[in-house]
């Protein structure tokens, strides 16, 4: 396994609060699932989403050009592990860069928010093809979405 790309966010849950206050921010910003379950466990989600979207556009280099943060979701396994899909431009970014798979952090302290991600390169099997990790953690039953990484 090699690294292509890390990215690091800090978001202040504060920033993310007056933000939310316009509701076309969240609709904006983040997906159907994601604002669900923000609804359910509040504002500091809402930043660790967002400093998730942002951790991983930088991890992938080019920050959210050719794409926009509703194109970087997050979700959770049954262990509570975050993990993220990408649709359209990120995905597009995301397999130009040789990378099949993301690692993500997420944590709150405070009024802050911070995500790591983590790009790795895809793996390659002895005739120099591309092999697919599996895409969902064990145990998770499989949602809809152009490619899920784990």
């Amino acid at each position: 396994m090699s690294i292509l790309g890390v990215g690091l966010d800090l978001c202040d849950i504060r920033r993310i609060r007056r933000a939310m206050e316009n509701p076309r921010f969240a609709q904006r910003a983040f997906t159907q699932g994601e604002r669900e379950r923000i609804a359910q466990r509040g504002e500091q989600t809402a930043a660790g989403l967002f400093a998730a979207k942002e951790a991983v556009a930088k991890a992938l280099g080019t920050g959210f050009d050719g794409f926009f943060l509703d194109k970087v979701e997050v979700y959770w396994d049954r262990l509570g592990c975050p993990h993220c899909r990408l649709h359209g431009g990120a995905l597009e970014r995301l397999r130009a860069m040789g990378g099949d798979t993301i690692r993500l952090s997420i944590t709150h302290q405070g009024e802050m928010a911070a995500a790591v991600a983590v790009v790795e390169e895809a793996r390659k099997t002895e005739l120099g093809e591309t092999q697919p990790r599996a895409m969902e953690p064990p145990g998770t039953k499989p949602r809809e979405a152009e490619t899920d990484f784990a």
